[in-house]
């Protein structure tokens, strides 16, 4: 695994603080993850649906690649 920073509002940390003292996670890292594990296929679904020419509009307008 690799270490990233990311900047979260504080309500966010608070709430995901909160879900880790009740120990519904292990630590903030593993609640974020599992977030993501579940944020990131339906966002790849979503990509797969578009027309390719579509997709790459998107993401050229966005900054993503040039």
């Amino acid at each position: 695994m690799k270490i990233i920073t990311i900047n979260l509002p504080e309500s966010y940390i608070d709430a995901i603080s909160i879900l880790t003292d009740l120990g519904l996670y292990d630590s903030r890292s593993d609640a974020i993850r599992k977030a993501l594990a579940k944020f990131l296929p339906k966002e790849l679904t979503y990509k797969n649906s578009l027309e390719i020419e579509e997709f790459k509009m998107l993401i050229t307008s966005r900054g993503v690649i040039s």
